[in-house]
């Protein structure tokens, strides 16, 4: 996602909630085999697109890192084409 439109996101999570963008995943092998989607991996990584307003929300991690999580962390929706998962800052394993 573009920096003008990461700020065009109209969505606030609550609580120690955060919205995270995941990378795509790849395509193709180094070798250069295409993978189809039924076999291609479920990203963990991805870059953070909003955190919660709240003065007294604890969460640490900014717009903008990039953080590693867990492969089956987080809720998965979609907005104007774009996927992004939902997820609690306890499921973000590292800020890399």
């Amino acid at each position: 996602m573009k920096d003008n439109a990461m700020k065009k996101l109209n969505i606030k999570p609550l609580g120690d909630r955060v919205v995270i963008e995941p990378e795509k995943a790849e395509e193709k092998t180094s070798s250069g085999i295409i993978i189809p989607d039924t076999a291609k991996e479920k990203p963990q990584q991805g870059k953070v697109v909003a955190v919660p307003e709240s003065k007294d929300s604890e969460v640490t991690v900014k717009v903008g890192d990039t953080v590693l999580y867990g492969k089956f962390a987080g809720t998965e929706i979609s907005i104007d084409g774009t996927d992004f998962l939902i997820m609690s800052e306890t499921d973000i394993l590292a800020v890399i």
